[in-house]
């Protein structure tokens, strides 16, 4: 039976924590290559239709860490408090991969980034998921403290912004367009990246929530792997429509 190690745990949180500044350094002064940002010279290489592309992407995250809950020999996941962390980063991903993928309009999508994408929610789903099952230790009342409550509270509202940020871009465009208008309602009357403001909120709750490395170092590479892509979604849209509204921020309602 798989034991836990916490130098294992350490060790891929902070590649992880190194990683995310990477993605800072390599994507905060140019853009990732997909979506709105693809250059007209790469939109003849290979590619798969969004649907499956995100599919296949978000599948291992769901699956590893039900992988690991399978081959651990007697089911562990004690106190409830840990059983509910489980259940937020599968509850997440279970959407992600179950439901997401089949209303998404977007473009095809680059066969590349799906490669990367998909080895880092393999990667990250086995970090978590090993964590929780085999090395979190949590005092019975963790379900009231004031740590997972917070954090739970902010997992919600930020799964909520971003379910609903997902479904006024859904709305934006007729079935098989593929052209851009400007996101309208919700929390996009604030900012231009509302789906992305919703998924740092909430993984920044479940590292609250969960209180450890693990989490901590998700959060931080979601805050710096997306917070990029809003800033530049931001610049493309007062670029490209001269009735954008000026007031809007990139990232963060009232300061960036």
């Amino acid at each position: 039976s798989m034991q836990c190690f916490p130098s294992l745990v350490l060790a891929l949180s902070s590649l992880l924590g190194a990683l995310a500044l990477l993605q800072l350094s390599l994507y905060l002064r140019v853009p990732s290559r997909y979506g709105k940002h693809e250059e007209r010279l790469c939109r003849a290489r290979g590619r798969l239709p969004a649907r499956c592309a995100w599919f296949l992407q978000e599948l291992p995250s769901f699956l590893v860490p039900a992988l690991l809950l399978a081959l651990r020999s007697p089911p562990r996941l004690e106190p409830l408090g840990c059983r509910l962390l489980c259940c937020l980063f599968g509850w997440h991903y279970f959407y992600r991969t179950f439901i997401y993928p089949f209303f998404t309009r977007g473009r095809p999508f680059p066969l590349q980034l799906l490669f990367f994408g998909t080895l880092f929610c393999i990667y990250n789903g086995f970090l978590q998921g090993y964590y929780l099952i085999y090395c979190a230790e949590y005092p019975n009342d963790w379900c009231t403290d004031i740590r997972f409550t917070s954090g739970l509270l902010l997992f919600l509202l930020g799964m909520g912004i971003n379910i609903h940020s997902d479904l006024l871009l859904r709305q934006l465009r007729k079935p098989g367009e593929v052209t851009y208008k400007i996101p309208q309602g919700g929390l996009f009357t604030y900012v231009s990246g509302a789906n992305y403001f919703g998924e740092i909120v909430e993984w920044f709750g479940f590292a609250i929530a969960t209180w450890s490395l693990p989490a901590f170092a998700f959060a931080f590479f979601t805050l710096c792997c997306i917070g990029p892509r809003a800033y530049h979604h931001h610049r493309y849209y007062l670029k490209t429509f001269t009735d954008y509204p000026k007031s809007r921020k990139a990232l963060i309602p009232f300061v960036f």
